[in-house]
C-alpha cells in the first residue's frame, strides 16, 4: 500500500513525459500466393493504409519475395518491400512534415504448430531498411538515406466455427500480436519501434481465396522527440484482408 502511494508520482511524472497521438486507421491488404513449384512460391502483396478510416493516406506499402517451403510446417522468405509514408497525425513522423520513401530488404521465417483445432503460427522477421530524411521542409527531395534495421516477431491462433478443421466454406476467427524492434546504428528513439495487435473474423471460400477483417491497434513510438518528450501514437480502426493462393503446378 504505502510502495503503491510511492510510486505514484513516478507512474504520473513518466505519462508526463510522453506525448500521445491518437488516430483513426484503416488497413486494407491483399496477399497473393503463387506456387509454382513444391519447394517454391512467389509471394507478392499491396497494403493501402490510410488515416480518418479511409479518408488520407498513412502508407502505402508494396511487398513481394520468394518462398522456400521446407515443409509442411516452415516457410522461409527472401524479399523487397518499397514503401512511402505520408504525414499524417498531430504529430508527424519526420520534423519536416513531408512524404518520405522508404526501401527494404528482408528474411522472414513462418512456423506452424497447429493445436488441436487452433492453427498456431509463429513469424520471424528481419528488415534492413533505407528511407529518405528531409532535414529542410522546402527540399525538393530527401535530403539524404538513413539505414536502420528491425527485427519483428508475430504470434497469431486461428480457429475455425462450427467445423473440426479449416476448410471451403468454413468461418473462422483469428487474433495475432506483433512486436517491432529496431536495433543497430541510427535507431535512435526507436529500440521498441511498433505493436500491433488484430482481431479478426474470417471465412474460407475455397483453396484459392479468403475474406477476414475486424479491430485492429497500432502503437507507433516516433524516431524523435519533441520538446526533449517521446512521442507515442496510438492508431485504433480496422483492418480487411484479401487472401489469394493459386496452385500453378502441373497437376
Amino acid at each position: 500500500m504505502l510502495a503503491g502511494f510511492l510510486s505514484m508520482p513516478l507512474i504520473v511524472m513518466a505519462q508526463n513525459t510522453r506525448l500521445n497521438d491518437y488516430n483513426t486507421i484503416g488497413w486494407f491488404t491483399n496477399t497473393t500466393t503463387l506456387r509454382f513449384s513444391n519447394r517454391w512460391s512467389g509471394h507478392f502483396e499491396y497494403q493501402f493504409r490510410r488515416d480518418e478510416l479511409v479518408q488520407k493516406w498513412q502508407q502505402s506499402l508494396l511487398r513481394t519475395g520468394i518462398n522456400y517451403h521446407a515443409n509442411d510446417k516452415l516457410t522461409l522468405r527472401l524479399g523487397y518491400a518499397w514503401i512511402e509514408t505520408f504525414p499524417y497525425g498531430d504529430y508527424t513522423i519526420q520534423a519536416a512534415g513531408r512524404q518520405f520513401p522508404e526501401h527494404r530488404l528482408y528474411q522472414m521465417a513462418t512456423l506452424n504448430n497447429p493445436i488441436g483445432r487452433v492453427e498456431i503460427s509463429h513469424r520471424f522477421m528481419l528488415e534492413q531498411r533505407w528511407f529518405g530524411r528531409y532535414l529542410n521542409a522546402d527540399s525538393p527531395r530527401p535530403d539524404e538515406t538513413v539505414y536502420v534495421n528491425r527485427l519483428r516477431y508475430m504470434f497469431r491462433a486461428q480457429m475455425p466455427i462450427g467445423k473440426p478443421k479449416l476448410e471451403d466454406k468454413t468461418p473462422y476467427v483469428a487474433a495475432y500480436d506483433e512486436i517491432l524492434l529496431g536495433f543497430g546504428r541510427n535507431v535512435g528513439e526507436n529500440v521498441f519501434d511498433q505493436n500491433r495487435l488484430g482481431l479478426l473474423l474470417g471465412y474460407r471460400f475455397s483453396p484459392v481465396f479468403r475474406l477476414e477483417g475486424g479491430f485492429f491497434q497500432q502503437i507507433v513510438q516516433l524516431p524523435r522527440e519533441i520538446q526533449n518528450r517521446n512521442v507515442f501514437q496510438y492508431n485504433n480502426g480496422i483492418i480487411v484482408n484479401t487472401v489469394v493462393n493459386m496452385d500453378l503446378r502441373k497437376k
